[in-house]
């Protein structure tokens, strides 16, 4: 359960929710160029460029929910259970692990333009990172200030999707929830119009009944609605703090409140955290289930060229400015 959203003002943002009901030992991580990277089908790479997000760590290794690299390029992998289908490797094809998609795409190019091209000899197989780690069930959101695309690999094979509305959550398929907008249409941040009938004198008793029918719920799809009607109708200054401020905003839109969503086995989904890159300028914001103050982590030259990995620890406990 997620929701990720590439929103522009004067620099390109991103950012996702990351809604599960644990901790999978997350920590922010900056990836240095010239890190080498070993495929589970054969082959290395070394990174060209610099990448800074949210993984948990094994063996040296950044697995990688959402991150952003230094060229502006962002990419997360969300839940996508029973839809998700891997493969054995192809020949011909780029074959990827699940795990390691992020890390190439960030390590390898600067923009959509030149990943697309690539993105057609791509074959996800089904290969975990250790006999202790599963398989994740995932598709993704790719984005970098100008466009963005969703990445889903079914049983029908991969798939590439434009994604004009920079949105993303969970199942079903992602043309389903492009298909499903258009039961919205008539949704606005207006103030309501009579259109029931010319006949009967109807008024609005509130503010906000524009959007009556706007889904609250905490379904991928509701919340896929709910992130595109506020997205599209946000209104927000283009300096730096103002849209850092508007872009946790929109996503508290869809956040989950422990208690309010109880899965099968007793257990409960939350926000765990939300984060928002400003991928123009390589900064990456979080807050946390436990700490509604932001952290921020920058990419500087000094962790952008260092030979190791550079991780800083989860600030999940409230911080709180007293004034007084």
């Amino acid at each position: 359960m997620c929701t990720c959203i590439a929103m522009k003002t004067r620099d390109a943002y991103f950012g996702r929710s990351m809604d599960i009901d644990y901790h999978f030992g997350e920590k922010v991580v900056v990836t240095p160029r010239n890190y080498p990277f070993s495929l589970r089908d054969g082959g290395n790479f070394e990174t060209w460029y610099a990448m800074v997000g949210m993984a948990a760590v094994m063996d040296r290794y950044p697995l990688y929910a959402e991150a952003t690299n230094e060229k502006g390029l962002s990419i997360a992998g969300l839940n996508f259970p029973g839809n998700a289908r891997y493969a054995k490797p192809l020949p011909g094809k780029i074959n990827l692990t699940p795990y390691e998609l992020i890390p190439w795409v960030l390590g390898n190019f600067a923009g959509i333009r030149e990943l697309r091209r690539e993105l057609e000899k791509l074959n996800l197989i089904d290969v975990p990172f250790s006999k202790t780690t599963g398989v994740s069930p995932l598709h993704w959101m790719v984005s970098d200030g100008t466009e963005s695309l969703v990445v889903e690999q079914t049983e029908n094979g991969l798939h590439v999707y434009d994604n004009p509305a920079g949105v993303l959550t969970n199942n079903p398929a992602f043309p389903f929830h492009q298909m499903n907008l258009n039961s919205y249409m008539n949704l606005s941040c207006q103030p309501a119009e009579n259109r029931f009938s010319p006949h009967l004198d109807l008024k609005a008793f509130g503010s906000g009944m524009g959007a009556f029918g706007l889904p609250g719920d905490g379904s991928p799809t509701s919340r896929f609605i709910r992130a595109c009607f506020c997205k599209m109708n946000s209104l927000c200054e283009p300096d730096d703090l103002s849209s850092i401020s508007q872009f946790f905003h929109i996503l508290d839109a869809v956040s989950i409140v422990r208690g309010s969503m109880v899965l099968e086995d007793s257990k409960c989904n939350v926000t765990t955290y939300t984060c928002c890159a400003n991928a123009t300028r390589g900064v990456y914001y979080y807050k946390s289930y436990g700490n509604n103050q932001l952290t921020a982590v920058r990419m500087t030259d000094a962790n952008k060229n260092a030979s190791q990995l550079t991780i800083y620890d989860m600030v999940d406990t409230q911080q709180i400015k007293f004034m007084n």
